[in-house]
């Protein structure tokens, strides 16, 4: 019993960097910013204390509840697309075919590459009058101006950037089940559907609980490509999403007391969701896969 207390002085001790930089990078930015909230600040005069009169603001600011809705439309375009083709693609990485490994390294290129670049190039591509999409279909179509169009335009070039990011994760998650769970399904007689369905599926839960969480946080974050598709939310604010209302408030209207409020309710709802998530996967989920 008595080493317990020099043990425990020792993990804390292994522990401290790691608790430092939680401490540094992500507790005292979320304080700066809850502070910021309860301020007037315009990132040029002196701050001054208003309360809860931010909150008020926001509460009662059209816009900022268009941008929710906006990007909850967004993530449920994104999420399950994404979900769905790396999937797909990953079940076909995962074959081991001639070419696999040149393909997997092609997939993952639009993720590691800058989202804002990506965004340049994707609003050439679809470029209403010498657009590389629109000369191949020989029309002329208006994919980021007209209202109909530009969220899922936007949508589409995210679910591309992320697809390769997916399917990599969903191939490590095929190559972790052991082969003689396949090899018994075929001997019971099971079909490759039903294979898929209540063996494959099921122990790919880990997998598809970690690609879900982080690509919900990323789709309720994105910034960097819409703004560089359609600058100022887009034909008549259809692409407004969360995270560019933030910017908006804080760097053009110099409302940065508002923008912090709107911060701390996007990391409150990312929360929420993200918990929502894992008690909904803790309960169907398997993660011992040795047989």
């Amino acid at each position: 019993m008595g080493g317990r207390p020099r043990e425990t002085r020792i993990a804390y001790l292994l522990l401290a960097p790691s608790l430092f930089g939680v401490a540094v990078f992500l507790v005292l930015p979320i304080l700066v910013v809850i502070g910021l909230g309860m301020q007037r600040w315009d990132l040029i005069g002196p701050r001054t204390f208003v309360g809860f009169d931010n909150v008020v603001a926001v509460a009662e600011d059209g816009r900022f509840a268009r941008s929710l809705l906006v990007t909850a439309v967004f993530v449920a375009v994104v999420i399950p697309a994404q979900t769905v083709l790396g999937l797909g693609a990953a079940l076909l990485l995962n074959r081991g075919l001639r070419g696999s490994t040149f393909f997997r390294v092609l997939y993952v290129l639009p993720w590691i590459c800058a989202p804002l670049v990506i965004g340049v190039v994707w609003r050439w591509i679809l470029a209403p009058t010498d657009g590389a999409l629109n000369a191949l279909l020989g029309r002329r179509v208006e994919w980021l101006a007209d209202p109909a169009l530009a969220l899922p335009s936007v949508a589409a070039v995210s679910v591309w950037t992320q697809v390769g990011y997916v399917a990599l994760f969903f191939v490590a998650g095929l190559r972790a089940i052991p082969p003689s769970v396949h090899e018994a399904a075929v001997l019971d007689g099971a079909g490759p559907w039903q294979t898929f369905r209540r063996i494959t599926l099921p122990l790919l839960r880990p997998t598809l609980f970690f690609v879900l969480v982080t690509g919900v946080i990323s789709a309720f974050q994105t910034f960097d490509s819409v703004y560089a598709l359609t600058p100022k939310g887009g034909p008549q604010g259809v692409t407004d999403v969360v995270a560019g209302r933030i910017y908006f408030e804080a760097f053009e209207s110099r409302a940065v007391g508002q923008a912090a409020v709107m911060a701390v309710v996007l990391f409150v709802l990312l929360v929420v969701v993200t918990v929502a998530q894992q008690r909904w996967f803790s309960r169907r989920t398997t993660y011992d896969l040795s047989t």
